[in-house]
């Protein structure tokens, strides 16, 4: 009696069984493709060009001169300087506030605690050029409630040394509630049970947030420095475009707005696709630096 060998599946019949998962990602990697990568291969595109947005002038090709005279620009290193003052003018608003806050309104019980959360999360809710407007009032040097209360009179908004604290405070006081509840999230996905048995064994409420509490945090916490790092200059955009426009004299241009100028008020759009494909680069370098120095420095609850 002779074995037989089982005939292999046919090439569509292949096809067909491995074929189904990837055609379920096809729409998001069209969308994707569509949305993303194809305007970042026109934007390194058009960094090679100048160009003044009209469309009736020809763009000229450049090669590598945005490049050069971008790099060349003393604008530039001070625009970077300005947003490492704002990342970390930040972290206080994304960290040790939000690890604050959560930690307190979890000693809260009932209602409470969801009226105390809603207090925090609600400067969120509000645009922030209507919240640049609030606070443009009262930050006003002859009026406002900030001089009133501090008896100074203080011209926050325009000048040099206080325009770039405004703008981070006021940023601060916008995403603080985003942090507080990304901190809350991460504090109910710690088990119980580590609190509990070190209870058990003599440790201090102190001791549990200090020794459990904060390292199983971690991750939750890694995430939000990332997330400061790569997003605080582009939130302080709106706030900086309505209150002091990257003046007193340029004290508040950071990086995000330094590539708004270049595009928009210098009218010069190689310079900006430039400026924007060398931030790019700049922050996918530090994202992956950050995220590879999370997980050595992360502490999981397994």
């Amino acid at each position: 009696m002779t074995d037989t060998v089982p005939a292999s599946p046919a090439p569509w019949q292949r096809v067909r069984r491995i074929a189904p998962p990837y055609l379920y990602l096809l729409p998001a990697v069209v969308l994707l493709i569509v949305w993303t990568y194809q305007p970042l291969a026109q934007t390194f595109v058009l960094s090679t060009y100048s160009w003044n947005l009209v469309p009736s002038t020809p763009m000229v090709d450049v090669g590598l001169g945005n490049y050069e005279r971008l790099l060349s620009s003393p604008e530039l290193g001070r625009s970077v300087w300005r947003t490492v003052i704002v990342i970390l003018g930040m972290l206080p608003f994304t960290l040790v506030i939000p690890v604050a806050v959560a930690l307190l309104t979890r000693r809260v019980r009932g209602r409470a605690q969801g009226v105390y959360r809603a207090l925090v999360f609600a400067p969120m809710l509000v645009a922030p050029v209507a919240g640049a407007a609030v606070w443009q009032w009262l930050l006003d040097p002859s009026a406002g409630a900030v001089n009133r209360v501090l008896g100074t009179d203080v011209n926050w908004l325009n000048t040099a040394g206080t325009a770039q604290l405004s703008i981070i405070v006021i940023t601060g006081w916008h995403v603080v509630g985003f942090a507080v509840l990304v901190v809350t999230a991460g504090l109910a996905g710690i088990n119980p049970d580590y609190a509990a048995a070190a209870q058990i064994d003599g440790a201090s409420r102190s001791q549990v947030t200090r020794w459990i509490t904060v390292p199983l945090l971690s991750p939750t916490l890694a995430f939000l420095v990332l997330m400061t790092v790569l997003l605080s200059a582009q939130w302080t955009f709106p706030l900086i475009d309505t209150l002091t426009q990257g003046g007193p004299v340029g004290s508040t241009t950071n990086l995000y707005y330094l590539l708004w100028e270049y595009g928009f008020r210098s009218h010069d759009a190689g310079l900006a696709a430039a400026a924007g494909v060398l931030f790019f680069l700049g922050f996918i370098v530090v994202a992956a630096l950050l995220t590879r120095l999370a997980e050595r420095l992360s502490h999981h609850d397994d």
